[in-house]
C-alpha cells in the first residue's frame, strides 16, 4: 500500500492475506479465517481481496454483538484486507456506514473502502514453509480496536493489532465525527487524510523509505497501540510470517 491514495479509498501499505493448507492424517484442512465482534454493536465486516484474488463471502456482511462468522480460506495463495463498518443504516433504498463505508452497499463485492477506518492485512500461503503474512495498519486511520490471532502455526506467530480504543483520545484535528460537525467521534484520521500534504500522504519526493517518516499525528497512533503499521513506509518487520497456522481470527473491540 505504498501507492499514492486515492482519496476516501484504503491505500498504502499493500498487504495479502496467507491462507494455507495443512495435511492431517485425516485429510486435508484449509485454515480458517474467523472474525469475531466484541463490539457492543453490530459491525459490518468488509473483505476485499487485492487484484487477480477471488472474493470471500461477497466481500462483506453484518456481525451482532457477541458473535463470530467462521469460513475457509482458499487454497492457493489470496491476498487482500478486511475491515469493520460502523454505524450502517438502510435509508432512501441504500445502504450507508459513517465508516468504512464501499460505495453504500451491503455486499462490497471487492470493491475498497472508505477511510478512515483500522485494517488488517494478510496475504496467505506464500513462501516455502505455506506462510501467513498478517498485519494491522492505522496508516488509513482508526474507527474500531482490532487484532488478529493466528493459533496452531508455528515460527513467529505473535498477536498483533491495537486493543484501545483511540476514539476518546484522538486528536481534535484528526476526528471524524457523525452527524458530521457536531456528532459524537467515530473514527480518528490519519495525518494525510486530515490535511492531504504530500510529507503527510507519503506521495511525490515522499515516497520512499528514506524520505518517508514518522509525523507527529503517526506517533499518536504508534504510541497507543505499538504492533500496528501507522504510516505508508513504516517497518516491514511488523507483517509477521506464521507457518500453518490452522486458524487466523480478526477480533473486533476488546
Amino acid at each position: 500500500m505504498a501507492a499514492p491514495k486515492p482519496p476516501m479509498f484504503f491505500s498504502t501499505i499493500t498487504v495479502t492475506l496467507l491462507i494455507l493448507f495443512q495435511a492431517t492424517p485425516h485429510g486435508v484442512q484449509g485454515l480458517i479465517l474467523t472474525l469475531v465482534n466484541n463490539c457492543p454493536f453490530t459491525v459490518y465486516p468488509a473483505i476485499q481481496p487485492n487484484s487477480g484474488h477471488p472474493v470471500l463471502e461477497k466481500g462483506g456482511f453484518p456481525l451482532p454483538t457477541l458473535t463470530h462468522r467462521s469460513f475457509p480460506a482458499p487454497n492457493q495463495h489470496w491476498s487482500g484486507r478486511i475491515w469493520a463498518r460502523t454505524d450502517c443504516t438502510h435509508a432512501n433504498g441504500k445502504f450507508y456506514c459513517a465508516t468504512g463505508d464501499c460505495n453504500h452497499q451491503l455486499e462490497c463485492n471487492g470493491l475498497g473502502g472508505a477511510s478512515p477506518a483500522t485494517l488488517a492485512q494478510f496475504s496467505l500461503h506464500h513462501g516455502h514453509k505455506d506462510f501467513s503474512s498478517y498485519g494491522v495498519s492505522l496508516v488509513d486511520g482508526f474507527n474500531v480496536p482490532m487484532t488478529i490471532t493466528p493459533h496452531e502455526g508455528t515460527g513467529v506467530c505473535p498477536v498483533v493489532g491495537c486493543r484501545a480504543n483511540l476514539l476518546a483520545t484522538c486528536p481534535e484535528k484528526l476526528q471524524l465525527r457523525y452527524p458530521a460537525g457536531h456528532g459524537r467521534v467515530v473514527a480518528c484520521k490519519s495525518g494525510c487524510e486530515a490535511f492531504g500534504t504530500d510529507e503527510l500522504c507519503c506521495r511525490n519526493h515522499y515516497n520512499s523509505p528514506q524520505t518517508c517518516r514518522a509525523s507527529s499525528f503517526s506517533e499518536f497512533f504508534k504510541h497507543a497501540c505499538p504492533a500496528t503499521f501507522t504510516y505508508a513506509h513504516d517497518s516491514p518487520s511488523l507483517m509477521h510470517e506464521c507457518s500453518s497456522p490452522r486458524e487466523l481470527k480478526v477480533i473486533f473491540c476488546h
